[in-house]
Order: C-alpha cells, then sequence, then structure tokens
C-alpha cells in the first residue's frame, strides 16, 4: 500500500458544520485523540464560504476510528456534527447498494435518533435527515455497509411506528430510476384531468360527455365554497384503454361553447419532475453541452492518462471532455476536465485539490472558458 493510500484511509468526512467553523477549531477538537496530519474545510470557490463539510486525515487508522466512535453528533458552535469515512470510491456512492431511503419521519427526528434507530441493523457507512431552514423535511437516507443489513432495515423498519409516525423504509432510487418509473405510471394512467369548461357543468353532465369512451369510477368537478363550478375536473376510468380514448378524442373539442383541455392527470411530484426536465432542457439549449465550467489539473503524476483522470473525477458530476496535454506521446503533468455546470466543478476542486492522484498531490485552478 503506498504512503498516500495508507492515510486516505484514516480520512474522515465532518459534515453539517457552522459556517464559521475553522480549521483551528477542529484541529484543537480532534487532534488531542491522536495526531492529525491535515484538515481541509471545503468552500465556495467565488466567496470562499465554507460548505458546511471538512475532511480530516489522521496518521493512525486507530484514531479516526476513535473519533468516529466518540464524537459523531458531537456539538460544534450550538450544531451536532455528522462523521463518517471518505469514501471516495464513485461505485460505492452511486451503485445502491446498501441504500435506504426513509420518508415520513416525525419533524424530531434527527440525524443522531436516525443513527441509533437504524444502527442495530449493520454498520453505518453514512446517514443523514434531510432539513432546510425550518428543520426535518421528513425524510432521510441511510447507507449501509452491506446490503444484507439494508435489507434486514426494510423489512423490519418498512410499516414501523416511528415517534407515531408510520415509516415508509425501501430502497434508494436514483434520478434515472424514479423518473423511469414516473413514466412507466404515465404510460398507464387511468385518472383524466378536463379544464376550461366553465361554470356550468357539474358532476353528472361530466360523466355523461365522458362515459362513451369506457366505465367510469368516479368524476368529481372541482368547485368553490358557494359550489360553482371552478372550470376543470377529473374523471377516473377502470381501464387505461379508456382513458387514452378520452383523451385522444377529446381534447381540443367544444363542451359548453369552450375548448377544453384533457389529458393524463398527474401528481404533484409528476408534475415537479416534468418541469424539472423541461428546465434542464432549457439550461442546456442556452449554454450548450461544452460550456460547463473547465478545471486546469497541474501537477499531475507522467503516469495519469485521460481515461484515470476522468475516473477520478467522475464522482462529481457530467464530465464533457478530459484532455492531458502531451509531447512527443509523454504527459506534460498538466491537464483540463470540462463539466456539465459550475456547481460540479466548484466541489470538484473542493474536494480534490490538494489530493494524490499516483504519486503527487494535484493543484486544480479555474481554467478560462473558450
Amino acid at each position: 500500500m503506498s504512503v498516500d493510500a495508507k492515510y486516505r484511509r484514516a480520512s474522515l468526512y465532518v459534515g453539517d458544520l457552522p459556517a464559521d467553523v475553522t480549521e483551528d477549531m477542529l484541529f484543537r477538537k480532534f487532534n488531542p485523540v491522536g495526531p492529525v496530519l491535515s484538515i481541509r474545510i471545503c468552500r465556495d470557490l467565488v466567496t470562499r464560504r465554507s460548505l458546511g463539510y471538512a475532511y480530516v486525515n489522521f496518521l493512525n487508522l486507530a484514531d479516526a476510528q476513535k473519533v468516529l466512535d466518540t464524537m459523531n453528533f458531537d456539538v460544534i458552535q450550538g450544531k451536532s456534527i455528522r462523521l463518517m469515512w471518505s469514501q471516495r470510491d464513485a461505485y460505492l456512492r452511486k451503485s445502491g447498494i446498501g441504500n435506504v431511503f426513509i420518508k415520513n419521519l416525525d419533524k424530531s427526528i434527527d440525524n443522531k435518533m436516525l443513527y441509533e434507530h437504524f444502527s442495530v441493523f449493520g454498520k453505518i457507512l453514512s446517514s443523514k435527515v434531510m432539513s432546510d431552514d425550518q428543520g426535518s423535511r421528513g425524510y432521510a437516507f441511510v447507507h449501509f455497509q452491506s446490503q444484507t443489513a439494508a435489507d434486514r432495515a426494510i423489512e423490519e423498519m418498512n410499516g414501523a411506528l416511528l415517534k407515531n409516525c408510520r415509516l415508509f423504509v425501501g430502497p434508494f432510487k436514483n434520478r434515472k430510476e424514479r423518473e423511469a418509473e414516473l413514466q412507466n405510471k404515465a404510460n398507464e394512467f387511468t385518472n383524466v384531468y378536463i379544464k376550461n369548461f366553465g361554470d356550468e357543468m357539474d358532476d353528472e353532465q361530466l360523466r355523461e360527455v365522458f362515459s362513451q369512451y369506457g366505465k367510469i369510477v368516479s368524476v368529481k368537478v372541482m368547485t368553490d365554497s358557494s359550489g360553482k363550478s371552478k372550470g376543470f375536473g377529473f374523471v377516473s376510468f377502470d381501464t387505461h384503454e379508456a382513458a387514452q380514448r378520452a383523451v385522444e378524442y377529446m381534447n381540443g373539442k367544444d363542451i359548453c361553447g369552450q375548448m377544453v383541455f384533457v389529458g393524463r392527470a398527474q401528481k404533484k411530484a409528476e408534475r415537479q419532475a416534468e418541469l424539472k426536465q423541461k428546465f434542464e432542457l432549457l439550461k442546456q439549449e442556452k449554454y450548450g453541452r461544452c460550456r460547463g465550467m473547465k478545471l486546469y489539473i497541474k501537477n499531475l503524476d507522467e503516469t495519469i492518462d485521460e481515461e484515470q483522470l476522468r475516473r477520478a473525477f467522475s464522482s462529481f458530476g457530467s464530465i464533457s471532455r478530459v484532455k492531458v496535454m502531451e509531447e512527443e506521446g509523454r504527459s506534460k503533468g498538466f491537464g483540463l476536465i470540462c463539466f456539465s455546470s459550475p456547481g460540479e466543478a466548484s466541489k470538484a476542486m473542493a474536494e480534490m485539490n490538494g489530493q494524490f492522484l499516483g504519486s503527487k498531490a494535484i493543484n486544480i485552478a479555474l481554467a478560462h472558458r473558450d
């Protein structure tokens, strides 16, 4: 094992840090346990404000383990910190193996309580209750070291009561998997949304208009406090084929003297996903695929080629271009990486600057755009 690889094993991630915590404060907290080699608080490239997390490298693996065992969820500057092993294996983070999603959490459940309730099922690599300025958002993620532990947690905790809230606990699904599920549901819809039919329509009239396309399970015209139609409603069919026929034949047709919109009824999550997808497409069209943020990588080990450089940075986002500068077939010791967004480049720079690739600690700077 190389020297740098040995010390990377003794590296801890420190999360949920208050904005005003400094490297010196972290050193004074952790060094009494065992020799600390280095501390790096990750900061915004432009403002240099703390991003709320840091990496602490210990001389000895046992000292890092002791800190993890005894100081996790300690309070610094009035805020409970999260400790976990620094995990730079992109496959482990992205594969979904051992990852569990929990929702319907009581707002009083914090990171420590989450850890305590789920650590009984196996070793936890990381765990986090998602929150905003108002506190817990009611859902969380737990990443177990093994899939077996994750399966036990799902089996025993799904549907269990915690603080009078019935939990949903299931396998973590990435964005592509969630979008695929939503698309599958979209292809099998039975609920139809109708709007712009005016204020004279009631449930029975709407049922009469749509009953010719198939068996109807329910009809609802939305009304105001006085019982007057708001001009939109829903029809639920017993089969997807009937709902599809209704959309195909009725969208754009005249009802009560007005051209109506008839389409698949969408849940809030589906609408948000669709809007997000449209926004991303517009953003790509505006900036172009190759106009993401570029990083200039200096002090590259001469043995590092473009594929190795790509793998080292792939966990931070979508990479559109990698180039190691060469002269007569040999690396000149520097290169370029182009990410699809400034945020991805910012995170890559914050976390990788000063890290070892091969035998050298790389130096990263912002590169000028084309």
